[in-house]
């Protein structure tokens, strides 16, 4: 009886093994005319002698691009916030915050934050237009945006096909209604939606809160899946033995309606046993020791960039706790790092390394704690992820106090600490490259259904290197016509594999193929297929 048993594993065990080398077997992708991106490894099937190699944004020459240079500015900026390109107007326009306290400790009557508005023709050089006209250091003119509260963590979106004018700014913020008769403890405060006609005056389209919690809130409009996205901070009770900042999603497609929301950013084991390493690259600028029973990471904040109907990229600040700071809040550092999803929910981080680079030294405008916008643009054949630097840290003394209530020190709040907005970009579509040296390496992809009649690849070769594909049936067979194509050489965003030098591909999307790339001293960032009309 045991025999008999045993032959039937064996069985199986030899079928399931024959199915896994059989091509046939393997799941067909559908990548449709979609370009794909080496952030997700879905579409890969086997690499030899290749590496994968993340490739951080590259700063603007001219950073910091916008700094607190005005009265009622204070002493920093921030950017829990958001920039948008309005096509109509044909002009960036970004929601910034500023930190205007100068007392000695909190003012027990004003708010300590304010957002601003600010435009620019090229995204580099920018405006602050006199918008304002609330009261601020004793000006009521200033480039001050207004509402029923305080605002913060501005998410904004120009939407031409709602028939109402007054709504034709919408915003998905954190709000702070202010001290009143009504409101004696000037603490209702939540997610709240709102709209506007002009970007400046804001209106809540509601009294309660459209989703739980509060603080940072970021979202964005996703013209593919045709839904805003709005990720926002959790302050949970407990996870993994701490109460963390965590981030949950809720999306919508029409911005009153919202589904329930989820638990969709959440830290695991491999983010704390590496705090100790985001901790030592600031060593120098921590205000207190560190406590290994505090040391922690959570999350601070998330920055969208949908790339396709089917892949979302983001950029998440990763924030690593050492210790409780000396005036409240935690004291630590963040990184902003890369991540995708498929499906809005299940989100990787492939690489968990900075995808903006720090700043080395401690008085480096960039050298400490970050902020983005809430999401990435494509402007032409660039994406721009806008964030703010700063040197100080979480929880730094220069946060919360002007001076030491006992010493008389003075934390030199807009002198010694401060904090300003910068650009960082990639040419398009280069986040993450698969890489090979001199001795020639080959990528293959999984089985793949396509659309379209050309090969489009994202590629940069050295001198020498050089990339070359072969087009393959789903037995892996090169197919006749298509063994290799010519060499591909030089800096492409776009090229167009060819095979005796004709690019046309018609005929091939009548069934799976597999793509062989042959990739020689070079660098491939992406691949797909487009038609011929397709730009």
């Amino acid at each position: 009886m045991l025999g008999k048993w045993f032959c039937v594993l064996w069985i199986a065990v030899c079928c399931l093994s024959a199915a896994a080398a059989d091509p046939k077997s393997k799941a067909v992708y559908d990548a449709g005319d979609r370009v794909q991106l080496f952030v997700d490894r879905s579409v890969i099937d086997q690499v030899q002698r290749l590496t994968f190699t993340q490739h951080p944004g590259k700063e603007d020459p001219k950073n910091p691009i916008l700094v607190a240079d005005q009265p009622w500015e204070g002493w920093r900026l921030s950017l829990f916030g958001d920039v948008l390109w309005d096509e109509q107007e044909q002009l960036f326009k970004m929601w910034y915050r500023t930190n205007y306290v100068t007392q000695p400790d909190y003012p027990k009557n004003e708010p300590m934050t304010h957002v601003m508005y600010a435009t620019s023709r090229d995204g580099i050089v920018w405006d602050k237009p006199l918008i304002g006209s609330t009261n601020r250091d004793g000006k009521k003119i200033n480039n001050m945006i207004s509402g029923p509260g305080l605002i913060d963590s501005p998410s904004v979106f120009k939407d031409l096909k709602d028939p109402d004018p007054q709504r034709r700014y919408k915003m998905i913020a954190f709000l702070v209604y202010p001290k009143n008769a009504e409101n004696p403890l000037g603490r209702r405060r939540g997610y709240h939606l709102l709209t506007s006609p002009d970007g400046f005056q804001w209106k809540a389209v509601a009294d309660r809160p459209f989703a739980p919690h509060w603080d940072v809130i970021n979202a964005v409009w996703d013209p593919y899946r045709r839904l805003y996205i709005a990720s926002f901070k959790h302050h949970t009770e407990e996870w993994m033995g701490h109460k963390r900042r965590l981030f949950y999603t809720t999306t919508s497609s029409d911005f009153m309606n919202w589904s329930k929301p989820v638990l969709t950013w959440t830290v695991d084991k491999r983010d704390d046993e590496t705090s100790i390493q985001r901790l030592d690259e600031v060593r120098a600028m921590l205000d207190v020791p560190d406590d290994p029973a505090l040391m922690r990471t959570e999350y601070y904040g998330i920055s969208f960039y949908p790339h396709d109907k089917s892949l979302t990229l983001a950029f998440p600040q990763i924030f690593t706790v050492n210790n409780n700071a000396r005036y409240g809040n935690q004291e630590g550092v963040n990184e902003i790092q890369l991540a995708f999803s498929r499906d809005l929910h299940k989100w990787q981080r492939p690489f968990r390394t900075p995808i903006l680079v720090r700043g080395p030294k401690p008085q480096d405008w960039n050298s400490g704690w970050y902020s983005t916008a809430c999401h990435a643009l494509r402007v032409g054949d660039e994406v721009r992820l806008y964030y703010a630097g700063s040197n100080y840290l979480h929880g730094t003394p220069a946060l919360y106090r002007l001076r030491n209530p006992k010493t008389g020190e003075k934390y030199g709040r807009g002198t010694k600490y401060t904090g300003a907005i910068g650009l960082a970009t990639w040419q398009l579509d280069r986040f993450v490259s698969v890489d090979a040296s001199d001795a020639s390496g080959t990528l293959t992809t999984v089985p793949l259904r396509i659309q379209g009649d050309r090969l489009l690849i994202n590629a940069r070769t050295k001198k020498s290197g050089s990339i070359t594909v072969e087009i393959c049936d789903d037995q892996g067979q090169p197919i006749a016509g298509f063994k290799k194509s010519d060499p591909v050489q030089g800096d492409h965003i776009r090229h167009a594999i060819t095979f005796e030098g004709q690019p046309d591909l018609s005929g091939l999307a009548t069934g799976p193929v597999v793509l062989r790339f042959s990739i020689n001293d070079a660098e491939l960032f992406s691949f797909g297929f487009k038609s011929v009309e397709a730009k």
